[in-house]
């Protein structure tokens, strides 16, 4: 008789969970000193701590992996191709954003580029609900912390243009 594993993993959950943890790895190695410099930005009264964005990431990026794998399980590659390549794109300006802002401190390109990555995320939250809405439901919480991301770093860019390029 075969044994019979403890705990069933759906197929291709890992490989998507493993994407976005890649991302969120790549994204942690370029900014050697970003809780520091983060400290030494001069910030808005609504400015979270820098400790937070850790475990914000830590609940969304899992969420992101999931939602792709609903589509991905429901439709594969070939029957969402749009879906799931926005959400590839969003990945990779994604992982832009952090080497602008932190490695090398373009503010202004950084906001341009949350702004791109924002409506990536809004594109690809529509395309996932069209293939299953659970799975747009899930870019929801995302969606909104990039915007809030993105009007923290175009206060951040304004209030620190020695730091940040005026």
């Amino acid at each position: 008789m075969p044994l019979r594993p403890l705990i069933r993993i759906p197929r291709g959950l890992p490989a998507w969970l493993g994407l976005v943890f890649a991302v969120a790895a790549a994204g942690g190695l370029a900014p050697g000193d970003a809780p520091v410099f983060y400290q030494q930005l001069v910030l808005p009264p609504w400015a979270p701590p820098g400790w937070l964005f850790g475990p914000a990431w830590g609940v969304l990026y899992p969420m992101l992996g999931v939602a792709a794998w609903l589509v991905w399980r429901e439709r594969g590659w070939g029957g969402a191709p749009l879906a799931l390549g926005l959400f590839l794109a969003q990945l990779a300006a994604n992982l832009a954003w952090t080497f602008l802002f932190f490695s090398l401190r373009l503010g202004g390109v950084a906001f341009a580029e949350v702004l791109l990555m924002w409506a990536l995320l809004l594109a690809t939250t529509i395309a996932f609900w069209r293939v299953r809405p659970l799975a747009g439901a899930l870019l929801l919480p995302t969606l909104a912390w990039v915007a809030f991301a993105a009007a923290l770093n175009h206060a951040a860019w304004r209030l620190n243009p020695t730091l940040l390029g005026g």
